[in-house]
């Protein structure tokens, strides 16, 4: 009897994961169809980046981290022209590191880091208002040892032209660090 159920119970579990499996294999992000607002809070619809590599960003201008606005930039001006965007989303749930408004938020990344890639309106990016996008990525690539909440601020996504989730960087990864994956990216079909 403890053996039947144990299959049954392993029967369901593989089917389960083999469902899961399959159906992550067949989304990207634009099959979420979703409309985002920038920082000025006009709807921006993400089908818009479609065929474009992609560094998805939760970003705090009072981080330990937030140096890396700095590499984002050059990042971001070395390769924008051959199909590369960044889209940082501040949030304020990491030790309220980003309190401010958006108007204070864009203020600062333009006067202090120069910023000129995409910002996004303030989001929650765990818990139950997390923002849709970030739920999906957290499902598509989650974090060390299968963990999927984003564990601090300038957690990075890389996403392929077809909007697959392709990689999810640590805050501590430099932006640097991921040009190579970055160019390989851009010069593949």
């Amino acid at each position: 009897m403890k053996l039947r159920t144990f299959k049954i119970f392993l029967l369901g579990f593989l089917t389960i994961s083999l469902f899961n499996f399959l159906l992550a294999k067949d989304m990207n992000i634009y099959n979420l169809n979703l409309t985002l607002l920038d920082i000025d809070k006009k709807p921006v619809k993400l089908n818009d980046f479609k065929g474009k590599v992609l560094l998805i960003v939760n970003v705090a201008s009072k981080c330990g981290f937030t140096p890396q606005y700095e590499g984002l930039e050059k990042l971001y001006k070395k390769y924008k022209s051959k199909g590369f965007e960044i889209l940082a989303f501040p949030c304020n749930q990491f030790g309220n590191q980003e309190p401010g408004s958006n108007e204070e938020i864009k203020n600062f990344c333009s006067t202090k880091y120069n910023v000129t890639f995409k910002l996004f309106d303030k989001i929650d990016v765990n818990g139950p208002n997390a923002h849709p996008l970030y739920n999906f990525l957290k499902e598509a690539k989650p974090g060390l040892m299968g963990t999927k909440d984003i564990k601090w601020n300038f957690t990075k996504f890389l996403i392929d032209k077809q909007g697959n989730v392709v990689e999810r960087y640590a805050p501590q990864t430099t932006p640097e660090s991921i040009e190579k994956d970055i160019e390989k990216l851009l010069n593949s079909n």
